[in-house]
Formats: C-alpha cells, structure tokens, sequence
C-alpha cells in the first residue's frame, strides 16, 4: 500500500456518543428509535416513551470517554477515524440561526484530542441525526427548506474545524433510500414518515434532489473557505449481480445497480444521467427541480467518493423494464457465498470488484470508510476471541490491496466500522458487535460500559503498523 495510505476505524456520532440531551442537545431522528433485533424491526415513536428503551441515548457515552477511547485507538495505530457531527448537537432544532456553542466546543475538544494523537478526523454531516424538530415542523426532507437550513449547519462547522479536519462527507448513504420500501431507512436518510395515500418513491426522488442541491452547496461553500479541503459523497455500496449470464439477469443487473447508484453519477458528473430522467419522465414524476438547482450540481461536484462496503446482491430478470427495481422483492440468493448470522452476504470479492466498477466509472480517489462483521462475541473474564471477524477483515483486505497493487485503483484509506462496539443503526442492538474495543454493555442498556481488548485488537494493530503487508 501508498505510504501516505489511511488506516482507521470508523462510527457515527449517534451510535456511539450518548448524552442525548445534556448540553443543548436536541433530540435527533435515531433518538426516537426503539431498540429492535434481527428480526426485528425498530419501532419510531412520535414522542419518548417514558420506560421504554431508546439504546442511542447512552450509546457506550463516548461523550465522556472519548479521550480513553483515543487512546485506544492510538495504541492501535489509528492514522484516521471517522465519525460524524451530531446536527442536534450544533442546531438542537435545526432551523436556528445561531449554533449551540456547547456542542461546538465538545467538537472542538474532540478533534484536538485526535490530532494530538496523531489521527486524523474524517467527519460525516449527516450521519442519521438530523434534528427531530425538522421531520415534526417541516416533514423532513420533502420540504426544499432543508437546503437552507442544512447549509447553515456545514457553513458552522466548515468554518470552525477547517484548520483541524481536512476530510469531509455530506449525506451518509444517501443511496440507501432507493429501497423506498424500507421506511426504517427512508426515515434516518431523510426524516420522511410516509402519509398513507402517497406515492413513496415519488417523495424519496424529490427528498434525495434536495440533498443532492444541498451536497453540491456545502462543496462549493467548503471549497470557498478553504479550498485545501477534500469534500466527499458517501454512497452504501452494495454491487448488484446478475444471477447468471442470461441476457434478462444482465439487463436486470444493469439497472439495478443503475437505480442504487445514480446518486453517485449526480455527485461526481454534476447532472442527472439520461437514464434516471426517462425513468422520471416514465413514471410521471413531475419534481421540484429548478433551474438553479441544475447549475448548482454542477459547481459542487465532490473531490472523492467515499462508500460503504459489507456484502453484494444479486437479481434475476423478471422480464420487466429493467429500471424498475424494488429491492424488497427483486433480491435473489447467491449460491457461490455464505451469510452472516444476520443474514448478510459474505463476500469479500466483491469488495475488488466495487473498487474496479467506481474507478473504470468515476476516476476519482475512493475511501473505504465502512467495512466490518457484525456478530455475537462471547465475553469471558475479560477476553473475546473473535478470530471470525479476523478471518472476514483479512479476506477483504487482500482484496482492497489486490485492488490497489493489481490493478492500480486510487485509493486514499480504510476505516473498519464500529471500531469499537457501539449500537446498530439497523437493529439497535449491542449483541451485535463489530469493534476491535468490547463495551461491556446489553441489549437492554445494562452494564459498566469498561472496555476490553478483543483478539482483533492487536491483529489490526500489526495490520497497521505493516501496511497491511502481515494479515
């Protein structure tokens, strides 16, 4: 690997920080999610119940351990971390003026404490925290005053953490909302709880224009204040197979992954791909796009794409146009891979396959800043040996290097996620585990919260110090 090559790990502020509602902090969208499973839905209340469990309210208090956690972090030889800021931390409501000078400061402290360890903040604006007030007074991102309101938060935080954080992303897996069905991930995206007679898809399209003009704003802002500065997208990135090489399976792969990824042709190119304005103009979706917002796209295009990377998919043609794919009924099983306990695909080529696709598509420098296995640890005195998650970050390394030394992608960094166990954005649970740190916490919010060094720790941490020449 490069010698200036990132390695790290990666979190959200959300999943992590706790002290949901100490310091002027107001509540965001995954503060009102109710702890769930694996096959389990989380629930998103209205109001807090009282008794009921929110599981992103303590998190594992990152908040008031963040500097045991650094250090940590250093021992490994973290060169990077990713995580994000807290938008209710900054505006508890969103559509303030002014900033919470409180949460401004914990920042502050938090990216000093970094740098003074020698690891670099990669820093994510909206990671699934979006003030709770905007989805209530506003409806989320259906309503175009989010760009303003948005850009008011990255003009804050540009101009006050420039000279400490050089690495930027806008929206977390703004992709993730194509699978319009799935109400738990249009909600975190962008704050929408659907009425009952309206068409879903048509909202999540106009919702994800606005923070696509909103991206493109924050680039050009950030590029203004300093124009040193790396502003990325981040897309969930799950490549899409055909089943087999029947020409339907192909056509169906195509535009799968066309329907998925189309975000990131906006990001990166700056216009709407032909195929996504047929696709509109076919299905009838007369959108709020304005001129303005067609030249804005164009003068923020992103500097790199950073993406998350944990499995692969896979369709058979249905004989329909081949656009049209609804990932809550169209996925079909590979048979040449193996699952998670969670049922995630396995597949740790896929990884040097995603990185092939992005380059031959884009020709921009790529970041992995999600990578990782979530699974049950078993805790005894002290110890976890988790040689199955060794086992899955080794498969998937060789191939990122493989990547890069093989085929010469360009490749800037790796952040494992949930470096350190925190809560799952998809069930809420802490049984689900993906650090290198174990926190002594449950699905129930029980516990003392120490944290311990699992087998992985020190597997990584030679990972790190080799260059990932010793797996």
């Amino acid at each position: 690997m490069n010698k200036d090559f990132l390695w790290g790990g990666a979190v959200a502020a959300h999943q992590v920080e706790g002290a949901w509602n100490i310091d002027g902090k107001g509540p965001n969208i995954s503060d009102m999610m109710l702890v769930g499973g694996a096959n389990k839905s989380r629930i998103i209340t209205d109001n807090i119940i009282s008794g009921a469990y929110y599981p992103n309210h303590e998190a594992i208090d990152f908040y008031h351990h963040y500097k045991e956690d650094i250090a940590l972090f250093k021992e490994m030889g973290f060169q990077c971390f990713r995580t994000s800021i807290s938008w209710a931390r900054i505006f508890p409501k969103g559509d303030e003026k002014e900033p919470n000078e409180e949460g401004l400061k914990f920042y502050d402290n938090l990216f000093e404490e970094m740098l003074k360890n020698g690891i670099k903040p990669i820093i994510t604006l909206s990671h699934f925290e979006m003030p709770f007030y905007l989805v209530k007074k506003y409806g989320g991102w259906r309503n175009r005053k989010l760009i303003d309101f948005f850009i008011n938060f990255a003009t804050v935080c540009f101009k006050r953490y420039h000279h400490q954080v050089k690495y930027w992303l806008t929206f977390n897996e703004i992709n993730n909302q194509s699978n319009y069905n799935s109400e738990g991930s249009v909600f975190t995206n962008s704050g929408i709880i659907f009425n009952n007679d309206e068409d879903k898809e048509k909202v999540v399209y106009q919702a994800s224009h606005y923070e696509l003009v909103a991206s493109a704003k924050a680039v050009k802002i950030a590029h203004e204040i300093d124009s040193s500065l790396m502003i990325g997208c981040m897309i969930a990135m799950t490549p899409i197979y055909p089943y087999s090489c029947n020409p339907d399976d192909m056509l169906k792969a195509i535009g799968s992954n066309h329907k998925r990824f189309w975000y990131t042709d906006v990001h990166v190119r700056g216009y709407y791909p032909g195929y996504m304005k047929k696709f509109f103009e076919r299905k009838d979706f007369c959108l709020d796009i304005i001129n303005e917002d067609l030249d804005i796209l164009k003068k923020g295009t992103v500097d790199y794409i950073a993406f998350s990377y944990y499995m692969s998919f896979s369709v058979k043609g249905d004989g329909n146009i081949y656009l049209d794919y609804d990932e809550s009924k169209d996925l079909c099983n590979n048979p040449y891979i193996q699952k998670s306990d969670w049922g995630w695909p396995i597949d740790a080529k896929g990884l040097r396959y995603t990185l092939n696709y992005l380059q031959d598509r884009y020709e921009l420098p790529m970041f992995i800043v999600e990578n990782g296995f979530g699974a049950y640890d078993t805790f005894e005195n002290g110890i976890v040996h988790d040689q199955y998650r060794i086992a899955y970050l080794k498969a998937h390394i060789q191939q990122m290097k493989d990547a890069v030394e093989i085929d010469g992608v360009n490749l800037l960094g790796y952040t494992v996620w949930g470096c350190i166990d925190c809560v799952s954005f998809s069930t809420g649970e802490m049984q689900k585990r993906y650090g290198f740190i174990y926190v002594d916490k449950n699905n129930d919010g029980k516990g003392t919260l120490k944290r311990y060094k699992k087998d992985s720790f020190s597997w990584y941490q030679k990972v790190i110090e080799t260059n990932g020449e010793i797996l």
